[in-house]
């Protein structure tokens, strides 16, 4: 019993002769992480409609889903909310290779809110999700910039996020995105591509480039394949690696909802499909039912050289190509023919490209490509 009493009485000793011990040196500065939380309020508020109920500092956004005033009221009569989730993968190694973190936040953005423009909602708000190795008050309102300019984009509110600091599951200057995105429709204005049918036409609304899918493949392509660093040039597409591979993906939300607006009474747009990772092929026959086909004809829109570039880098089979990457095509209606010129101009008056490039046959569910 003395021995017992003895080692305890050393070991209170040694306790209380240590240093007390902060969250800072466990890797979590709160005085830092208060500076970060200080620069995102207006970064919130520039995304505000008259929906958004302000409530800074509070635990949840607040988001009204009609508006107060008889003027702008929507006077829903059987509302759906669609709600989606996704992330940027790993595209952010390029913005941590490059140091510029400016757009990665449209990436996000987009990749959430062209989801539930496929269904044909109305984007409401967003919400981000940022996980970091440490409190970098400059480097989060960069990403956030960006967030909130994809939202403005989107004509969506920034209602809110989080901020995780995790040093110990993140390597220094590593850090990861989520995005959560929340839309409305009316019931009978919900696409679901049950009412595609034989004879429709499918238009591909133009990508700006590799978007925010194949990542994986890209880095071992131009990073392993390649020797490129990300300040190199490519001449044949007159910018550099870094300027390149960080495109923003583009946000089709203004085009879809003139489209979608236009034709209030008749349901012209049978089906959307945004083509993220799958390619065309894949990402078109989630929303073509059993009884039809789509046949897609190669030749029938412009592919951007950045993608060629990409193939030859590691000489890419044609087939992996299409199954990998959108090949030019953000996003695919498939719309009635009858109104096909009157859809392609009002892509147009919004600035988008578009191109007719597939048609609906008789068949099984399948989507294939014709030479």
């Amino acid at each position: 019993m003395a021995r017992e009493r003895r080692l305890a009485n050393r070991s209170v000793g040694a306790r209380t002769g240590m240093a007390k011990v902060s969250y800072k040196d466990a890797g979590v500065d709160l005085d830092i992480y208060e500076q970060s939380m200080a620069r995102l309020p207006r970064l919130m508020h520039r995304t505000f409609c008259p929906r958004v109920l302000k409530l800074d500092g509070g635990f949840a956004g607040l988001f009204q889903l009609d508006f107060p005033s008889s003027i702008f009221s929507r006077k829903y009569d059987d509302p759906v909310l669609v709600s989606c989730t996704d992330g940027v993968g790993t595209k952010l190694k390029i913005a941590q290779r490059t140091g510029f973190h400016g757009t990665i936040g449209i990436d996000l953005v987009a990749m959430c809110v062209n989801d539930a423009l496929c269904c044909g909602a109305e984007p409401l708000f967003f919400l981000d999700y940022v996980a970091m190795s440490r409190d970098d008050p400059g480097l989060l309102e960069s990403i956030v910039t960006g967030i909130s300019d994809g939202c403005i984009q989107a004509d969506c509110a920034l209602l809110g996020g989080e901020t995780a600091i995790m040093p110990d599951l993140y390597a220094p200057g590593d850090y990861d995105l989520a995005g959560f995105c929340v839309g409305v429709v009316e019931r009978k204005r919900l696409i679901t591509g049950s009412a595609i049918a034989r004879g429709d036409v499918v238009l591909g609304l133009a990508s700006t480039g590799v978007h925010s899918n194949g990542y994986s493949l890209v880095r071992k392509l131009v990073f392993e394949i390649g020797r490129f660093d990300v300040n190199d040039m490519i001449p044949s597409l007159g910018a550099t690696v870094g300027e390149v591979l960080l495109a923003p993906t583009r946000i089709y939300a203004p085009t879809v909802r003139r489209i979608l607006r236009n034709y209030r009474v008749k349901q012209v747009v049978h089906g959307i499909a945004h083509i993220t990772g799958g390619g065309l092929g894949e990402n078109i026959a989630r929303i073509v039912p059993r009884r039809c086909d789509v046949v897609l004809q190669r030749g029938s829109w412009p592919v951007p050289p950045v993608f060629d570039w990409l193939r030859r880098l590691g000489d890419v089979d044609t087939e992996e190509m299409d199954r990998v990457f959108n090949m030019g095509i953000g996003m695919a209606l498939v719309v009635s023919p009858h109104f096909v010129d009157s859809i392609v101009r009002a892509c147009e008056q919004s600035g988008e490209a578009v191109f007719p490039i597939g048609t609906v046959v008789a068949g099984q569910g399948d989507v294939r490509f014709a030479a």
